[in-house]
């Protein structure tokens, strides 16, 4: 579903090491790394410059329940905030099982595992806080025929689109800032959301029907 998501931190140095300890406990490892950028997959984390990415909630895919305790008990051991304790998420999925830490901005970052966990990817599933769920449920329903997603729901709580493997959520309350989304799309394409939020559409031969 996601070409790469794109974090914007206020200090890259603290953001890539927080992310490096917990991504290393779900087998990840760098693959590439900058002075500006550092990139996990379909995941990365640039220098804000003055825009951070906040309040944003940032599911990881996790090979096994096990990878999500190693997970959050490394970032609490390490000194970053728990956001939710190890557990079942039976409002999710009956075999959802995930568990959250706080970035050093303050993003939720969960590890999640289920029977239905993304394939062909690390970023799992986004949730977005909106200003206006209807504005914002209108502007992604317009690019989904391009992006590649298709509406689940629109329940008063939040909306959820689907991709051909992981989600994408909007969930109404101070909105999410400074996001970028790259999606593959067959056609290119930059776009903003009404919260100001970056999407790409990316034009990549092939990838759109894979994902």
């Amino acid at each position: 579903m996601f070409e790469r998501v794109t974090i914007h931190a206020s200090d890259l140095g603290e953001s890539r090491r927080f992310y490096e300890t917990v991504l290393t406990t779900l087998d990840v490892g760098p693959a590439e790394a900058s002075d500006e950028m550092v990139r996990w997959r379909d995941l990365s984390v640039a220098q804000g410059d003055g825009k951070v990415t906040r309040r944003l909630h940032l599911g990881i895919v996790a090979p096994s329940r096990e990878h999500v305790d190693a997970f959050w008990r490394t970032g609490v051991d390490a000194g970053y905030g728990s956001d939710g304790e190890p557990g079942p998420r039976p409002q999710y999925r009956e075999d959802y099982y995930g568990a959250f830490l706080l970035d050093p901005d303050g993003n939720s970052v969960e590890a999640v595992h289920h029977g239905a966990v993304r394939q062909g990817g690390l970023v799992d599933h986004l949730w977005v806080r909106v200003a206006d769920l209807a504005a914002s449920q209108a502007f992604y329903e317009a690019i989904a025929p391009d992006a590649g997603l298709t509406f689940k729901d629109g329940l008063p709580e939040r909306t959820t689109f689907l991709g051909r493997s992981g989600s994408f959520s909007l969930v109404p309350g101070d909105p999410t800032q400074n996001l970028t989304m790259a999606l593959p799309s067959a056609r290119g394409a930059a776009v903003v959301d009404p919260d100001g939020n970056l999407v790409a559409l990316t034009n990549r031969p092939g990838r759109a029907a894979r994902e």
